[in-house]
């Protein structure tokens, strides 16, 4: 029985395996349902991430507007 850690399963995933390594652990993934399920969660994890939408929070935006708005104010106002 053969052992793939974490890592080398994502390395998998990913592509990053040598074409001997994917076919010890695909080989591995058919004789050992828990290997196959560790793998078929990273699958599912991977294409959730795939679907988040990364975007700031609206109080950081309104903080970047806040900043602007006084670099802006500054600059039009007068100095003595």
């Amino acid at each position: 029985m053969s052992f793939f850690s974490t890592e080398e399963l994502l390395q998998y995933l990913y592509g990053e395996t040598t074409p001997a390594q994917s076919a010890a652990i695909e080989s591995a993934m058919q004789q050992q349902w828990s290997l196959r399920e560790k793998f078929e969660t990273l699958k599912a994890t991977r294409q959730q991430l795939d679907e988040v939408k990364h975007s700031p929070r609206r109080q950081t935006i309104d903080f970047i507007k806040q900043y602007a708005a006084a670099k802006v104010e500054a600059e039009l106002t007068p100095q003595a």
